[in-house]
């Protein structure tokens, strides 16, 4: 019986632990739709009161494509959606604009990364463009950790985070409470497990919620620009960007410049007017 007590209050403890996780993963999530939803409710004001998904969808298909463009637009200026940073993205691309093509796409994949059809058409726009991009060689397990994360959006983890977490719970009723040792001993087990699935979930879940948060990428608008030495138009010329090109900002501290990384490790300054953070 003693040793019976002790358990319990072993996961009293890991319940006190766990029990502000899974609201934590969804914390700060209300502006961002669900990755299997494909529609967007607008709730009409007086200077949006004709605007609407469905309008814009519609000048979309009639070929109306600078007209879909101010639609979505506004749209967007009431709320982020995944989906509609994805129309607007296809509306651009039926325009030849590249640039505004694959910050469109970007934006979609930072709200919801399980998108294959986003990414699909982020690859066309930057077949498009003059820079060719050489992806980083990376170790099997960290492409595999990237794949795994983009599996599911911010709230779909959140979701899987609640989920096991109450499975934990679950299991831990089942393990205080069975009488059987067969039945205790696979509910201790399965709690263990729930809980690594709930902390794992949670962790994925931050890392996609701080990258929503700190935006330090950005695309090339201008249809060229010179990177130089120093933040200044008398730094030597290192090398040329093309519009659509996307870069990590590395240094955000003066307005009119900023320093850029590129994923090959070179670095340079950038004035600010031809760049547009993701």
């Amino acid at each position: 019986m003693k040793r019976i007590a002790s358990l319990p209050s072993l996961f009293v403890l890991l319940i006190v632990l766990c029990v502000s996780i899974p609201m934590s993963a969804q914390n700060n999530t209300s502006d961002t739709l669900s990755a299997a939803s494909r529609s967007f409710s607008f709730a009409a004001d007086s200077t949006h009161a004709e605007v609407s998904k469905a309008l814009a969808d519609s000048a979309y298909s009639a070929g109306e494509y600078a007209t879909a463009i101010d639609l979505y637009e506004r749209l967007l200026a009431d709320g982020q959606s995944a989906v509609l940073y994805y129309n607007l993205g296809n509306a651009y691309y039926k325009v030849d604009d590249m640039s505004h093509a694959i910050l469109n796409y970007e934006r979609a994949l930072r709200l919801d990364p399980s998108d294959k059809d986003v990414r699909f058409n982020l690859d066309l726009a930057r077949s498009k463009t003059i820079d060719r991009v050489n992806d980083r060689v990376e170790i099997f397990f960290v492409r595999w950790f990237k794949s795994l994360t983009n599996l599911l959006s911010l709230d779909g983890w959140a979701w899987v985070a609640i989920v096991t977490f109450l499975l934990f719970l679950s299991a831990v009723a089942l393990f205080v409470f069975g009488r059987k040792r067969s039945l205790r001993k696979a509910s201790f087990i399965l709690a263990l497990v729930m809980l690594l699935l709930t902390v794992c979930a949670n962790g994925i879940g931050y890392g996609q919620k701080h990258r929503l948060d700190n935006r330090t990428e950005a695309i090339v608008m201008d249809p060229s620009v010179v990177v130089r030495s120093t933040p200044s138009q008398s730094g030597t010329e290192l090398f040329v960007l093309h519009e659509g090109r996307k870069v990590t900002i590395t240094d955000d501290a003066m307005q009119a410049w900023k320093q850029i990384a590129l994923e090959d490790g070179n670095v340079g300054w950038i004035e600010s007017k031809s760049l547009t953070v993701i």
